[in-house]
């Protein structure tokens, strides 16, 4: 039986001569690997088709489903959104880049749902249709709601009486916790603000400098770190933080 979803691709690995195995994150889903046979061969019936299979890419897929395999195929498959820039602008591809890692490093199989695909497939072609200014902001956006999607989450806000942000807790308090693991000052306030955004077009909407987004990014790897069991930070943070100096 088959069944239509959308799907963003989140990695592939080369099988065999000319197939690849594509690990998705599906709509109705969730995580999926597929086999996806012939399209690295330099014949004619294959030619473009491996670009369908790009990190980031948004595909209406008409799929199989066996609950007793890991490995699924697809039956068709098309384009569901074709990117204008992300491939080919350097900030807009290292912000993809990170988004689609740490979808990789904290999404687990049985974790599915249209709000957590909604929220990746709207975050790819909001950075994909807007400028740099735009989208400064959206890898910390994407973080706290990825966070959110996933069961843990920052309470409380910025204020006189709660000017420190507990990351092992995810809760502001009144003075520094002795496990060391914290935000104060400027970065738990901007902090604070992010957390009111609950639309990409208000993201640019909160002033932060390169710095404070290279603090907060490094932040929030520890945040994960803490709240999710054998969590590894993104290699592509590192990418990011260089491409925001």
């Amino acid at each position: 039986m088959t069944h239509k979803t959308k799907a963003v691709v989140l990695r592939t690995v080369k099988y065999g001569e000319s197939s690849l195995i594509v690990t998705m994150f599906t709509a109705l889903f969730g995580l999926q690997s597929y086999m996806v046979k012939g399209v690295r061969t330099a014949g004619k019936s294959a030619g473009g088709k491996i670009s369908f299979f790009q990190p980031a890419a948004i595909l209406e897929l008409e799929a199989y489903l066996n609950p007793l395999k890991h490995l699924q195929f697809i039956k068709e498959y098309q384009w569901a959104y074709i990117y204008k820039s992300l491939y080919y602008d350097v900030l807009k591809n290292a912000v993809a880049t990170y988004l689609i890692e740490m979808i990789v490093q904290t999404i687990k199989e049985e974790e599915s749902g249209t709000s957590l695909f909604d929220t990746i497939e709207q975050t790819l072609e909001y950075i994909d249709q807007h400028e740099a200014a735009d989208i400064l902001n959206i890898p910390l956006i994407f973080s706290l709601q990825l966070a959110s999607l996933l069961g843990f989450r920052f309470h409380g806000r910025y204020q006189a009486s709660t000017p420190v942000l507990d990351l092992q807790e995810g809760l502001y308090v009144a003075r520094a916790p002795q496990h060391g693991f914290y935000l104060e000052g400027e970065a738990a306030a901007i902090n604070s603000q992010l957390m009111q955004i609950k639309d990409l077009a208000h993201a640019k909407d909160v002033q932060i400098s390169n710095i404070n987004r290279r603090s907060l990014l490094k932040y929030y790897q520890q945040f994960f770190s803490l709240h999710l069991e054998n969590y590894r930070e993104a290699r592509s943070y590192q990418i990011l933080r260089t491409v925001l100096q």
